[in-house]
């Protein structure tokens, strides 16, 4: 079997980084194998202290601009994508900046960031989708993942594509049940984040979520 049939077969978790790399790139060139590019893009991506490197892949023979955006593309998607995990969250400030890209779509997105005892995100997730006035929530989906990854807290935040971040009377009625789902699950709701593209609304900061332990 080739490698994207042994990928296919056995799962994403099966190949090495630089077979990973092999996947996106596709083809090699008429100067070097997708192998030998592969290696050579990702001894660049280990030793190489720059943000950004198209660059740096475009002085490997043959490879052009299409093989390098896509390569580097791949990795700045990958890094927004984990760039959450294990960051300490001690105040909604903290939180805003892994969550903003919310705040620009046009429908509600609600989600969840499982936290551990040391305020570290174990994962964050959308668990339900809207309008563009509201999201219908379901606590299983909230807290599953809190569950699975033994979470000690939780905080829900969902946008409000109006732009304004009041908290309506659904949003109270959801972010009290949804309290008393984590009380019986032994997980702390820290609290609720409302966003928009230019501001945000806490229910910690304004006093609407009872004292978490």
């Amino acid at each position: 079997m080739d490698l994207r049939e042994r990928v296919f077969a056995r799962g994403l978790s099966y190949p090495s980084d630089a077979e990973l790399l092999m996947l996106v790139l596709g083809s090699g060139t008429k100067e070097l194998p997708v192998e030998e590019i592969a290696y050579k893009m990702l001894n660049m991506v280990e030793s190489s202290k720059s943000e950004c490197l198209v660059d740096e892949f475009l002085r490997i023979p043959g490879v052009g601009l299409g093989k390098a955006l896509a390569v580097a593309a791949a990795l700045e998607f990958g890094r927004r994508k984990s760039s959450h995990l294990n960051a300490v969250i001690n105040s909604p400030q903290d939180l805003l900046p892994f969550i903003k890209q919310y705040a620009y779509k046009s429908s509600e997105h609600f989600i969840a960031v499982s936290l551990s005892g040391a305020r570290e995100i174990l994962r964050q997730k959308v668990v339900a989708l809207g309008n563009s006035n509201s999201a219908i929530i379901n606590p299983r989906e909230v807290f599953y993942d809190a569950v699975q990854t033994r979470a000690s807290a939780v905080i829900l935040a969902h946008n409000h594509p109006s732009g304004n971040c009041v908290p309506s009377s659904e949003d109270m009625e959801a972010t009290n049940r949804l309290c008393a789902a984590a009380d019986i699950l032994g997980i702390s709701v820290l609290d609720h984040i409302i966003i928009s593209r230019e501001e945000y609304f806490s229910f910690k900061e304004h006093n609407l979520l009872k004292e978490a332990a």
